[in-house]
């Protein structure tokens, strides 16, 4: 799989910002559609009062330290941020957005970093990754969506259940910083890796049930937890969404393999 590169912050289609995920982080506009990066100091500037982390200058001498990434956020709080660079800016964001998401996943990293080191991985910090980089938390008032997820039964869940991701039986809150760097491609099929929730609650609760879940070591064991998410399949996510045909062939849709079997959603 090639490595993908995103496009210079000038040649960006304007479009992209129209459409979800990034018309959802209007609150950083100025920083995603404006012609100049928004410097280190910036960043601090909209962290809410007394938020412990803060984001620093990804430097040469930073990394001498001889620090993982994870450890000079839990010993220091400090984030390390390359500078004129979508990903960490996106990864900023998303600790601005979802800070208490940001420090259970640290707080599980630097559990699993103290037993397994700092050169080898175990299964749960794969998965937290996938999560840190791609990871969607799905809210579902209707339980019977999830039949059809289940299936991998697209055209089911995203055109003859399309209104469902409408009127609120289903909702999508984006957290991964790397499906927001992907998404400034007009033409790119997004996949989340999703936690999902059942019931009824405000975005703060499911929120913070996630969180709390991560932390206390529930969520997040494995990779195998996270189940795929074809987000281009969305109301107003691709440019084609809105159509039939692109729910009946879409590159994105894939069967479900044969033995995969998801974990039980998380009730509310």
């Amino acid at each position: 799989m090639m490595r993908y590169i995103a496009p210079s912050r000038e040649s960006v289609d304007p479009v992209v910002f129209s459409r979800w995920p990034l018309s959802g982080w209007c609150e950083h506009g100025a920083w995603i559609q404006g012609t100049h990066w928004p410097s280190i100091d910036e960043l601090n500037a909209a962290r809410p009062a007394g938020q412990r982390e803060r984001f620093v200058a990804q430097t040469q001498a930073l990394l001498d330290d001889g620090l993982h990434y994870e450890q000079r956020i839990a010993e220091r709080g400090d984030i390390a941020t390359r500078e004129a660079n979508w990903h960490d800016l996106f990864n900023a964001m998303a600790w601005l957005r979802y800070p208490s998401l940001k420090r259970a996943l640290n707080a599980q990293q630097m559990v699993e970093i103290a037993s397994m080191g700092t050169r080898e991985r175990s299964r749960a910090q794969y998965a937290m990754t996938h999560f840190d980089e791609a990871g969607v938390i799905v809210q579902l008032r209707d339980r019977s969506l999830l039949d059809l997820w289940d299936a991998h039964d697209w055209y089911g869940l995203f055109w003859r259940e399309r209104k469902a991701w409408l009127d609120g039986r289903a909702a999508i809150h984006v957290f991964g910083h790397a499906l927001l760097e992907h998404a400034l491609t007009p033409a790119k099929l997004l996949v989340g890796k999703a936690l999902v929730f059942v019931g009824s609650g405000e975005e703060g609760d499911i929120i913070a049930a996630c969180a709390d879940g991560i932390a206390s070591g529930r969520l997040l064991r494995d990779p195998l937890d996270l189940r795929p998410l074809p987000l281009s399949g969305l109301p107003g996510w691709h440019a084609r969404s809105d159509s039939e045909p692109f729910h009946q062939q879409a590159a994105c849709y894939q069967p479900r393999r044969e033995g995969r079997a998801y974990p039980p959603p998380v009730a509310l």
